[in-house]
């Protein structure tokens, strides 16, 4: 699903170039969990943005779904994000004047997806994640917990292979914190694979896949389950 190739990135040029990512290369298989674990400044944000086509290597190759993103144009990247993966934020992200269901519904709409069936697959997801009852609320209505579950319902809509998590859990409480955690590992399946990124390592060993970052290196690879 994702392969990295000797993938670096720095911000800044000449004597002010500070690099964040550095000559990192890995392979994702398809239908994994994994987390990338790391303090504050690993590099671990910005090799899911890269990851993501949020972003672009300095050098390096990152492969997505079989597509180079280097190589895509920006239209081909906006179509990759909105309809192959799937985001959720540590902030949530979630448009403050739609309510959850609208903005469960967002990716589709703006890929051209018809209003009845796109409104029936954002209420069945909000009832997958156990909000059936609040689809009318707007985010200012809802707990933190609640918003992260909509951006969950949100990442799914489009049924994307590929999941991308920036810290989900970092605004939550230890137990709201659990529950996230389970419906974003419920997530996985056959066809779809899902990054985490934390800083926490009790939540990193959820994944079937542990990947540890420090100063912008992948320093340590780790599967727990088969251990």
């Amino acid at each position: 699903m994702v392969t990295l190739d000797k993938v670096s990135r720095s911000f800044g040029s000449g004597a002010a170039s500070v690099p964040a990512v550095r000559e990192v290369s890995l392979t994702i298989e398809t239908g994994t969990f994994a987390t990338i674990v790391g303090a504050s400044g690993s590099g671990k944000t910005t090799l899911l943005h890269l990851m993501g086509a949020l972003d672009q290597p300095t050098s390096g190759t990152v492969m997505v779904d079989g597509k180079n993103i280097g190589q895509l144009s920006d239209d081909e990247r906006t179509w990759l994000r909105r309809d192959r993966i799937g985001f959720v934020f540590q902030f949530f992200n979630l448009l403050p004047t739609l309510s959850a269901l609208e903005n469960v519904a967002l990716p589709a709409r703006l890929s051209g997806g018809r209003l009845g069936p796109t409104r029936k697959r954002a209420a069945e997801l909000l009832e997958r994640v156990g909000l059936a009852a609040r689809s009318n609320h707007r985010p200012d209505q809802l707990s933190g917990g609640e918003m992260q579950r909509v951006a969950i319902a949100r990442a799914l809509m489009m049924d994307p292979p590929l999941v991308l998590a920036d810290e989900p859990t970092g605004n939550l409480d230890s137990t709201t914190g659990v529950t996230i955690l389970e419906l974003i590992r419920g997530a996985v399946d056959s066809h779809r694979t899902v990054i985490l990124v934390t800083h926490d390592p009790t939540v990193a060993r959820v994944g079937d896949r542990v990947i540890t970052m420090a100063d912008g290196q992948l320093v340590k690879d780790e599967r727990p389950e088969a251990e």
